[in-house]
């Protein structure tokens, strides 16, 4: 975790008991699917959490950290949970992780090489932005086996600078007035020399985090954020209130268009955005689902926005035989440290998916149908996975018996695109959250 979680003021008289913020992090800890609580050792003092154990992948030990830095009172996450995967042969592993990025519709595009070494991926190359970088380490945190991921040596491309200091932070500060995820009514927002400063406070630490990245994405040389700090009475409505005033149509539109250019996935979509009461709609193509989905997610996550109607089409670039995608969705799946060993079926059908088998719990259903969304070629996904906690009223009907065309059988002349049916699909993120 970066140092700056660390740094925070002298604890203020009316701070939340130490034992009160652990007894809630082990309580969550223990709820939440994904993770195995009795390797994860929680202390706290003065509100700075101390992290130690083990889980089994690198998405666990992201989810466990996610979990700790948004409950309240927590100031700051200091992290030493090791990462114990299962072993991948080096050879193997190599190859799993060079296949995902290739098979990523957006990092497949990147100038990037990993290098595998006792489970520690080294990567180099060079991408264009802070964002680009961010998700290739997503991408790769995300192959079963891979105990570590170094980028230091994947550097994102020098080019001139675009923004001054002032419409850097000018910029910083519309984003953040516009993320329903962080309040900065408490934050000053300084560029010097394309390096900027925040201070003052926020409610949590995720949120502290999630200011970070969005000064990140401006294009910011540095983000310096020594003096944020995080006090949970900031979370207070009062606070607050002022954020979710009512806003514009022809506002929110705008804050939705510079939401989805900030996303590497979405950013080179051709989308038209429409506000109307609130009800944003988005319309135009994509290129592969998973960008349909997370253009719906972000514009979720802009202040003002009471729904979203997603009429995006997707229309990838070339028409992908069905067995091709049956055979990368079946290797993404192996590949994974959620549900690599748990054996579920793959159809396709004319670019639409279905998935069957059975699962222990939601996050490795929802995570199957994540992965299958992510390949290109997909047009839809129709995740059909049984959980152990299904109940018969909530069961997906039975999966039809008549097999399904096979890879070999004559295609029909044109793909259409089907719209997403969320009752059945129910990837709506990126990874577990």
């Amino acid at each position: 975790m970066p140092n700056a979680h660390l740094l925070s003021p002298p604890v203020p008289a009316d701070s939340l008991a130490d034992a009160d913020i652990t007894a809630a992090i082990e309580q969550l800890l223990s709820t939440k699917k994904g993770l195995v609580p009795d390797l994860i050792t929680v202390a706290t003092r003065q509100g700075i959490v101390q992290l130690s154990g083990s889980t089994d992948n690198l998405l666990a030990r992201q989810r466990a950290e996610d979990i700790v830095q948004a409950v309240r009172g927590v100031r700051g996450l200091h992290s030493t949970l090791a990462v114990r995967p299962v072993v991948v042969a080096e050879a193997e592993l190599q190859r799993d992780v060079a296949a995902t990025l290739a098979d990523d519709p957006a990092t497949a595009h990147y100038h990037v090489s990993p290098t595998v070494s006792g489970g520690v991926v080294t990567l180099t190359g060079q991408v264009q932005s802070w964002a680009e970088k961010q998700l290739v380490l997503r991408v790769v945190q995300g192959v079963r086996g891979v105990r570590a991921c170094l980028a230091d040596q994947l550097t994102i491309k020098n080019g001139p600078i675009l923004h001054s200091d002032e419409e850097i932070t000018t910029q910083i500060r519309e984003l953040l007035d516009w993320d329903i995820r962080v309040n900065g009514a408490l934050v000053d927002v300084r560029t010097n020399d394309h390096v900027v400063h925040l201070s003052g406070t926020v409610g949590t630490a995720a949120e502290k985090d999630r200011l970070v990245a969005i000064a990140n994405q401006t294009g910011a040389t540095r983000v310096d954020a020594r003096d944020l700090f995080v006090a949970y009475w900031a979370l207070g409505k009062a606070i607050r209130r002022e954020k979710f005033t009512l806003r514009t149509d022809e506002a929110i539109a705008s804050a939705v268009r510079d939401t989805l250019r900030c996303n590497p996935r979405v950013r080179d979509t051709e989308t038209l955005v429409q506000v109307h009461e609130g009800v944003v709609t988005l319309a135009g193509t994509v290129s592969n689902l998973r960008v349909r989905l997370e253009a719906e997610q972000d514009a979720r996550h802009v202040v003002g926005v009471q729904q979203v109607h997603n009429l995006l089409k997707v229309r990838p670039a070339r028409l992908v035989p069905d067995e091709d995608i049956r055979q990368t969705i079946t290797a993404a799946l192996a590949r994974d440290p959620y549900v690599g060993q748990l054996p579920f079926g793959v159809q396709v059908h004319e670019g639409q998916v279905l998935l069957s088998g059975q699962a222990p719990g939601v996050l490795e259903q929802e995570r199957a149908g994540d992965l299958a969304a992510g390949v290109s070629g997909v047009l839809d996904v129709n995740n059909r996975i049984q959980t152990d906690l299904t109940t018969p009223e909530t069961t997906a009907p039975p999966i039809p018996t008549t097999p399904w065309p096979s890879a070999s059988a004559p295609a029909s002349s044109g793909r259409q695109p089907c719209t997403i049916r969320k009752s059945m699909c129910r990837s709506t993120t990126v990874g577990p959250h």
